[in-house]
C-alpha cells in the first residue's frame, strides 16, 4: 500500500511540475521575451489564455446583422481582431489556451512567411477535428512529407486537365438551372430561389462527377457526411484543447468517429472499386484516376506514393475544399451581382459578346476579363477562409521579431484585405476595377491578396475553383437576371469557411436568350 501511495503521489508531483511549466512559467516567459522586443497585447490567463475574451467578443455581436451595402464583416468573423488590432498594433501575442498565438496582420511579414520555401513555418494542426474533417494529406504535410503528396495530388490539377472537365461542370449545372427555370416558369416568369443550399448541392454534384466519375452517387453521401462534421468541428474551435479530452468517449466525440468512420468506408471502397479494374478499364479521367494513376509505384519500386490511408485523406482535403469553399463562393458573388445591377449588366455583356448562348469553354473562360475581375473582388471582400495559420518551426525571427519555437503565426485574411494602407481609401469598397492590371497590382503590395494564401503552400485547387465559378456564373447569366429577395439578411458566418447566415434567398427572372 506504501509504494503505491509513493507512486501516486510521484505521478501528483510530475503533473503539477508539468501544470506549473507548461501553464504558468512557459507563458510569463514568452510575453517577457516579445515585451521586451515591443510586442504587446492581452495578457494570458491560466489555462484558458485568452479564448474566454474571445467568446465573449463572439457574443457581444451574435445578434448583429450587416446593411446590404456594407462589407465590413471582420467585427462578425474577427471581433478580437477588430478589439486587438487598434490597441496593440498589428503585430501582438495572445493565447489559445496556453498556446502562444503571433497576430501577424503586416502584409511584409505575411509574405515572409507564406513565401518560405526551407520549412520554417510548417502548417499548424492544433484542433485534430478540423485535421479529421479535412484529412492529413497535402494540406497538412510539411517537409519531405509534403514533396511526397504534392508529386502525386498536382498532377489532377493540371490546367489542360482542368479545362477538360468544364463540359461536366457545365453538364451539372445546366440539370441544376433547368429545375430553376421550371420554377421560375411556374411562377409566371419569376420565381424566389435560396440559392445557398443550391449551390452547395451544384458544387458537391460537380466534385463528386470531376473527382470521383462514375462513382458520384457514392460521393455525395461522402459529401452529406462531411457537411455533418464541419460543423461539428467548428464548434471545438474556441474550445481549450486539453489532449487527452479527444480521446475520451463523449457524446460529440462518438458523432464525430462515427462520421469520419463513415466517411473513410465509402471513399475506401470507392478507391478500392477504381483499383480492382484498373487492369481492364484503366484508373480514369477523372482527380481521383488521374491521382491514382500518379501515384502507382514508381520504377524499381513495388510500393505505391501513397498508402491507402493517404489517399483517402487526400479525397477528403480535395472533396471538403471542392464543394464548400466553391458554394460559398458562388454564393458571395450572386451576392455582389444582385446588389450592383450595373456590373451584373456589364458581365451579362461580355458573357453574350464572348460567348453567346454557347456552353462556355476553357478557352473562352480565359477571355472573360470582367467576370475575372468581379471574381477576384468577391474573394477579396468575402474571403472562404477569414483566418490562416502557420507556426514557428524553432526559434526563428519574423520581421525583425524573434519568435519562439512552437508558436502559432495567425494570419488574418479579412482583416488585411480591408487594410487601407494596403488597398487604398476605398478598402471597404467594392470595385473590381481594382484587378484591372492583374492580382499584384491590385494594392500597394504585390502579394497582398490572399484567399489562396500565397507562395509554394498556396491552394493547389484554385485554378479548379475559379474555371468552376466561371462556367456557372457564365450560365447563370446567359438564363437568369436576378435580384436579392427581401428576405435576405445581410449576416455573413465563419464556420471554417465564410457563408451567409441565413442562405440567400433570390429573386430570378427568365431571359430570352
Amino acid at each position: 500500500m506504501d509504494f503505491v501511495w509513493a507512486v501516486v503521489a510521484a505521478a501528483a508531483a510530475v503533473l503539477a511540475s508539468w501544470a506549473l511549466s507548461t501553464l504558468v512559467w512557459r507563458p510569463r516567459a514568452i510575453a517577457r521575451q516579445l515585451r521586451a522586443q515591443g510586442v504587446g497585447g492581452p495578457g494570458y490567463r491560466f489555462l484558458a489564455g485568452n479564448l474566454g475574451e474571445i467568446k465573449r467578443l463572439r457574443a457581444a455581436i451574435a445578434g448583429a446583422v450587416l446593411d446590404v451595402g456594407s462589407h465590413d464583416l471582420v467585427p462578425l468573423v474577427q471581433p478580437h481582431m477588430r478589439e486587438w488590432i487598434p490597441i496593440h498594433g498589428r503585430t501582438f501575442l495572445y493565447w489559445f489556451g496556453a498556446r502562444p498565438t503571433l497576430c501577424v496582420a503586416d502584409v511584409s511579414m505575411v509574405s515572409q512567411v507564406l513565401l518560405d520555401r526551407g520549412g520554417l513555418y510548417p502548417k499548424n494542426t492544433g484542433n485534430p477535428h478540423i485535421a479529421r474533417l479535412l484529412g492529413k494529406g497535402l494540406v497538412f504535410a510539411d517537409g519531405d512529407e509534403w514533396k511526397r503528396h504534392r508529386k502525386v495530388v498536382h498532377p489532377a490539377f493540371n490546367m489542360d486537365k482542368l479545362k477538360m472537365m468544364t463540359a461536366t461542370m457545365s453538364d451539372c449545372a445546366r440539370s441544376i438551372m433547368s429545375e430553376w427555370k421550371a420554377k421560375v416558369d411556374d411562377g409566371g416568369g419569376a420565381a424566389e430561389i435560396e440559392l445557398g443550399g443550391q449551390f452547395e448541392e451544384l458544387t458537391a454534384d460537380v466534385i463528386s462527377h470531376t473527382a470521383f466519375g462514375a462513382s458520384y452517387r457514392e460521393g455525395k453521401r461522402v459529401f452529406l457526411a462531411q457537411r455533418e462534421l464541419l460543423f461539428l468541428a467548428f464548434s471545438t474551435v474556441y474550445n481549450v484543447q486539453i489532449r487527452a479530452f479527444r480521446y475520451l468517449p463523449t457524446q460529440k466525440n462518438l458523432k464525430i468517429w462515427r462520421l469520419d468512420k463513415e466517411v473513410r468506408g465509402m471513399l475506401t471502397d470507392i478507391i478500392k472499386s477504381r483499383l480492382a479494374t484498373k487492369d481492364t478499364m484503366g484508373y480514369g479521367n477523372d482527380l481521383l484516376g488521374l491521382m491514382l494513376e500518379a501515384c502507382a509505384p514508381e520504377e524499381h519500386s513495388h510500393e505505391p506514393l501513397l498508402s491507402m490511408d493517404e489517399i483517402i485523406d487526400e479525397c477528403k482535403t480535395f472533396f471538403f475544399a471542392g464543394h464548400d469553399t466553391s458554394s460559398h463562393m458562388l454564393s458571395w458573388t450572386m451576392f455582389l451581382l444582385s446588389t450592383h445591377p450595373e456590373w451584373q449588366q456589364k458581365l451579362r455583356a461580355e458573357v453574350v459578346g464572348e460567348c453567346g448562348n454557347e456552353v462556355p469553354t476553357g478557352d473562352v473562360l480565359n477571355k472573360l476579363k470582367l467576370v475575372n475581375m468581379f471574381l477576384l473582388e468577391t474573394l477579396r471582400l468575402y474571403s472562404p477562409l477569414s483566418t490562416i495559420q502557420r507556426k514557428a518551426g524553432s526559434d526563428l525571427e519574423v520581421g525583425g521579431i524573434t519568435v519562439p519555437k512552437g508558436t502559432v503565426l495567425t494570419i488574418p485574411i479579412a482583416t488585411i484585405h480591408r487594410d487601407k494602407e494596403v488597398w487604398g481609401e476605398d478598402a471597404h469598397e467594392f470595385n473590381p476595377l481594382r484587378f484591372e492590371n492583374g492580382v499584384m497590382r491590385a494594392a500597394k503590395h504585390p502579394n497582398a491578396f490572399l484567399s489562396f494564401s500565397g507562395g509554394p503552400r498556396s491552394c493547389i485547387g484554385q485554378n479548379f475553383a475559379m474555371i468552376e465559378a466561371k462556367v456557372v456564373i457564365v450560365m447563370i447569366l446567359q438564363r437568369f437576371s436576378f435580384f436579392l429577395s427581401p428576405k435576405y439578411v445581410h449576416v455573413p458566418m465563419d464556420v471554417i469557411t465564410l457563408r451567409p447566415k441565413f442562405g440567400l434567398p433570390m429573386v430570378l427572372k427568365s431571359l430570352d436568350m
